[in-house]
C-alpha cells in the first residue's frame, strides 16, 4: 500500500512507527522554522524602533531649533518696542544754561574758562613773536 504526502511517497512498508517518526521530524521543523520567523521578526522589529527613534531625536532638535529662533525673533521685536529715546529737550536746555556763562564756559572748565598761565609751558613769549 502506498501513501502519498506532501514530502513524497510513503509504502506501508515503513510502518505506522515511521510515519510517526517523519510527523514528529516535521514538527520539529515547523517549531524551528517559527523560531527563525520570531527572530527574524523581532530584528526587523528593532530596526523599525531604531529609526522610530533616530527620527524622533531628529524632530525634536528641529523643534527646539525653531523655538531658540522665535524666541529671539520675539526678544528682538520686545526689545526694539522698548528702545530708549534720548530727551532731546533736556539735553538742549542743559546745553543753553551753560552757554550762559559765556564762550569760555564748558562742562570741563566752568563759566570762567581756563586760567592762561596754566596753559604756558615755560615759557612767557607768543608764539611768532
Amino acid at each position: 500500500m502506498t501513501y502519498m504526502f506532501a514530502f513524497g511517497v510513503f509504502s506501508a512498508a515503513f510502518g505506522v512507527s515511521a510515519l510517526a517518526g517523519l510527523v514528529a521530524t516535521i514538527g520539529v521543523g515547523s517549531m524551528a522554522a517559527g523560531l527563525g520567523y520570531t527572530i527574524a521578526s523581532g530584528e526587523d522589529a528593532k530596526k523599525k524602533q531604531a529609526s522610530a527613534l533616530s527620527k524622533q531625536e531628529s524632530a525634536q532638535a528641529q523643534a527646539v531649533k525653531a523655538a531658540e529662533g522665535q524666541r529671539m525673533t520675539s526678544e528682538m521685536a520686545i526689545n526694539q518696542a522698548n528702545r530708549k529715546k534720548p530727551d532731546v529737550s533736556s539735553i538742549m536746555q542743559a546745553a543753553g544754561e551753560s552757554a550762559s556763562g559765556g564762550a569760555a564756559g564748558t562742562m570741563l572748565t566752568g563759566p570762567t574758562g581756563v586760567n592762561p598761565n596754566a596753559l604756558s609751558l615755560g615759557k612767557s613769549t607768543l608764539l611768532g613773536s
